[in-house]
């Protein structure tokens, strides 16, 4: 396991892990809004075992800098995906695979750079796009519930913003504790300014989802209160070579919830590209 980082088109320093078998398939992990590399557990562990798993502190989340500016700009998103590829010298064959709002940065890259690098997409409890009237882009109860609260700088507003989200990420369960707090914590410590600047930004990824020429899988909970099962639905409608998987009763942190159905999707799914 190693700790590198790369610099993106900006300047902004992106600071990612990587695990697992050098000459695997690359698997690149964009994790959600307020979360950072390490909010995938031992999911991520489990993907080691076979693939190159790359996982990325999004910019402004975990160590990756916080610039202060690029929130609104696809470009910027899609950038930063491409100085990690490009660091690992990766032309070709990798898989990326978004949760919740790694789902946009995934699609911003591919809306920017197209899919010479890239083999595969896999949202997780995601969308592709993000903005009022963004058609597969409305924010689920819980999110519409957390909002303001989650943006202040007051501490006890911040918590009691996050807490209306509950068990979303992990399932019910009493078992889920040590990754609730994880989440939990990461959430914190995300920096109220870039919590809130992540959604000061409209872009319709609609386009860029028709003309995919690669294979798509779409994972999504039909209980999901963060991230509407409907945007989930949305981008499997219009990627061409795309199929969707609902766990029926499962909410929004699917790799906690049930880590070894999503090992055993998501390897499925990347093996047969070979």
């Amino acid at each position: 396991m190693a700790i590198r980082d790369a610099v993106s088109a900006d300047g902004t320093r992106i600071v990612y892990r990587v695990s697992g078998p050098e000459t695997g398939r690359p698997l690149v992990l964009l994790h959600g809004w307020a979360g950072n590399l390490r909010c995938w557990g031992g999911a991520a562990d489990d993907l080691a075992q076979r693939y190159r798993v790359i996982a990325v502190d999004l910019r402004g989340h975990g160590y990756s800098d916080d610039p202060g500016a690029g929130y609104d700009d696809p470009k910027a998103w899609a950038g930063d995906v491409a100085a990690v590829l490009s660091a690992e010298g990766i032309e070709s064959g990798a898989v990326l695979l978004g949760w919740s709002y790694g789902g946009i940065v995934a699609t911003d890259y591919l809306a920017t750079h197209g899919s010479a690098a890239v083999a595969a997409a896999v949202y997780c409890g995601s969308q592709a796009g993000i903005g009022p009237k963004v058609p597969g882009a409305a924010p689920g109860p819980a999110m519409e519930k957390a909002i303001p609260g989650v943006f202040d700088e007051a501490a006890g507003r911040a918590v009691r913003g996050f807490s209306v989200f509950g068990n979303a990420n992990t399932g019910p369960g009493a078992d889920k504790g040590v990754d609730a707090q994880r989440l939990f914590g990461t959430s914190l410590a995300t920096p109220p300014s870039v919590r809130k600047a992540l959604f000061y930004r409209t872009a319709d990824n609609t386009g860029t989802l028709r003309g995919l020429d690669i294979p798509v899988l779409v994972l999504h909970g039909t209980e999901d209160p963060v991230v509407p099962a409907a945007n989930g639905q949305y981008i499997a409608d219009n990627a061409p070579n795309a199929r969707i998987s609902l766990w029926e009763g499962a909410q929004h942190g699917l790799f906690i919830e049930d880590r070894p159905r999503f090992f055993a999707e998501v390897s499925a799914f990347i093996d047969a590209l070979d």
